[in-house]
């Protein structure tokens, strides 16, 4: 749980502006968005949820911009720990209101289910928007990045791996993202997905799809669905290699 205060003093310290995802393209010089959330239960079955999410992107002059996605989850039952995750995805571009533009990413996280102890990737890309309007907008990134695992653990679904805590390879990614209106100010939809397969082992490869329907209600109040859906191909032993998640909410933003 050591990420979790970090996360909390920063939204403490920022207003409460929602958005379905941020668009390093849009004119905006700051755009942020903030949550916390959890429950706590006691009795018959004991659990404690706590879930934090920061993200912000600054972007003066348009000439560059930098964005950053930070996210936070832990969960317990009956003091067993289920989940202690933390994923912090950063991202500098420039020219980023052209066609296409270059970027740098810069990838850190934890993830307790699957017992990954820590991970990096880092490396360059390149962002094509496919489609930029008020309403509709669509783009595709292409990127080559170096990663590096370690793991808790030496045993794995592929018995080539096994014996070694870290697995390091060079991977490239295919990145879609997509902003859309579906019914004018009653439906929006908002999508990323990846797929990164590794350059040196046909096996070793990774996918995920994060979404977000949101429904308008009435003044910035909406009611949103969330779904995210991962697959890791490598695993250590015990572990599954697939991954999902379905969320129901309420959101505000105060924006347009």
């Amino acid at each position: 749980m050591r990420f979790v205060p970090v996360l909390i003093l920063c939204f403490w310290s920022l207003p409460l502006r929602l958005f379905g995802q941020l668009n390093e393209s849009d004119t905006l010089a700051l755009q942020y968005r903030a949550a916390l959330g959890g429950n706590l239960q006691t009795g018959n079955v004991q659990s404690l949820t706590l879930t934090a999410r920061l993200d912000f992107s600054v972007a003066p002059g348009g000439r560059w911009a930098f964005k950053t996605q930070n996210t936070s989850r832990y969960q317990a039952f009956f003091d067993r720990k289920a989940d202690n995750d933390f994923s912090s995805r950063n991202f500098l571009y420039a020219g980023p209101q052209h066609r296409v533009y270059p970027f740098w990413m810069a990838f850190v996280s934890t993830n307790f289910r699957r017992k990954i102890d820590f991970r990096y990737f880092t490396g360059p890309g390149v962002t094509w928007q496919v489609l930029r309007r008020p309403k509709q907008v669509f783009k595709i990134s292409l990127s080559g990045v170096y990663e590096s695992t370690d793991f808790a653990g030496q045993a794995y679904n592929y018995p080539e791996y096994d014996g070694r805590e870290n697995i390091s390879t060079w991977r490239a990614t295919m990145w879609i993202f997509g902003q859309h209106t579906l019914l004018p100010r009653r439906l929006n939809l908002y999508y990323e997905a990846y797929i990164q397969p590794s350059l040196e082992d046909a096996h070793n490869f990774r996918w995920m799809l994060d979404s977000t329907l949101e429904l308008p209600l009435w003044k910035g109040l909406s009611f949103q669905v969330h779904y995210q859906y991962s697959r890791e191909q490598v695993v250590v032993t015990s572990v599954k290699s697939d991954d999902s998640i379905l969320s129901f909410g309420i959101s505000f933003r105060n924006h347009p």
